[in-house]
């Protein structure tokens, strides 16, 4: 294609599958990641001669516009984010200066260097919940209610503003929950495998009632290509699956294909402020972009499973650094 796209959080769990994706789609591309506990270089090794990498914080104003003059990027897609709930409960401060004053930085230098497309990448969480009925629809007002959320929120209009007021071309993906291969073990999929894997109990919130639209990590990729390639300036567009799922039947999937019994959840204390449902209804991207996700929830739950299996050493590295998070979290 000839143009040049910047992406943030390349080495993050979807930004790395974003950043395989757009060396495949023959983009010249230019990651940057700072290296947080959630990051790891492994993800796109695979890629590393395809790319250029700069070991970069988004907040550093004064880096980033070293990269831009340097770069001259035509893209940016902005994936880098603190994006953990928990975490944002016990500390909101990261998620405020990565999430808000990161997102800032990303927009100010984009204003000063002309780029031809930003697209921010925001959360179905933005919207707050949902009941037993209903969906989310890119014109639902925004009502965060988790301080990673707010954060998310806050990025998202900061978007928003920039392209009502500077003009700035931005275009705005509002995904669903995401899960697949690398995801970091502080999230419910990867923290359900390797508990059952060594026979420990499963942390449950509440009674696992809560229900989530499940999307796969290369599917919700390949919707922000999409946007990337065809979305309208200036326009949001939810990215779901259209497959929601109880937490816990998700959990329960993961035994079943794990061989484990049931046994070993165990319900905790529910998380604080915690979302009932969410929601997506893709419509417009499905309609404009003639894009739809491929993955099913059976299929997509397997691979993943399959995936931690093969890959048991970069899971397990990871345990060190969360056991004692688990002891804040899960009580």
């Amino acid at each position: 294609m000839g143009k040049k796209v910047l992406v943030t959080g390349a080495c993050g769990f979807i930004g790395s599958h974003f950043a395989k994706l757009c060396v495949e789609k023959g983009f010249e591309t230019i990651v940057i990641d700072c290296i947080t506990y959630a990051g790891d270089l492994k993800r796109i090794e695979n890629i590393r001669s395809d790319i250029k990498f700069y070991e970069t914080d988004i907040c550093d104003r004064e880096s980033i516009d070293k990269i831009f003059a340097e770069e001259k990027p035509d893209y940016i897609v902005h994936w880098a984010a603190e994006s953990h709930v928990d975490r944002s409960i016990i500390d909101a401060s990261p998620f405020i200066n990565t999430n808000i004053k990161g997102t800032q930085v990303l927009l100010d230098t984009a204003k000063k260097y002309g780029v031809e497309k930003f697209v921010n990448i925001a959360t179905d969480e933005v919207y707050g919940e949902l009941g037993e009925s209903g969906q989310f629809y890119e014109t639902t007002p925004l009502s965060p209610n988790s301080p990673y959320s707010v954060s998310k929120t806050a990025a998202d209009m900061l978007g928003n503003a920039y392209f009502r007021t500077y003009n700035l071309p931005v275009v705005t993906a509002r995904p669903s929950n995401n899960y697949g291969p690398f995801q970091y073990p502080e999230k419910l999929i990867p923290v359900v495998f390797l508990k059952a894997l060594n026979n420990e109990r499963i942390p449950v919130y509440g009674k696992g009632e809560n229900i989530r639209e499940w999307l796969f990590v290369e599917d919700c990729a390949a919707g922000v290509m999409e946007l990337l390639i065809n979305g309208r300036i200036g326009e949001a567009y939810n990215i779901g699956s259209g497959y929601e799922k109880r937490n816990i039947d998700v959990v329960k999937s993961i035994l079943n294909i794990m061989d484990k019994t049931y046994d070993l959840i165990e319900f905790v204390a529910d998380r604080p402020g915690h979302d009932f449902r969410y929601s997506l209804n893709t419509d417009k991207i499905e309609n404009e972009l003639n894009w739809k996700a491929q993955i099913n929830f059976e299929n997509g739950i397997e691979n993943t499973i399959k995936w931690y299996y093969d890959n048991l050493k970069w899971a397990e590295e990871k345990l060190i650094y969360l056991k004692e998070f688990w002891k804040q979290v899960y009580r």
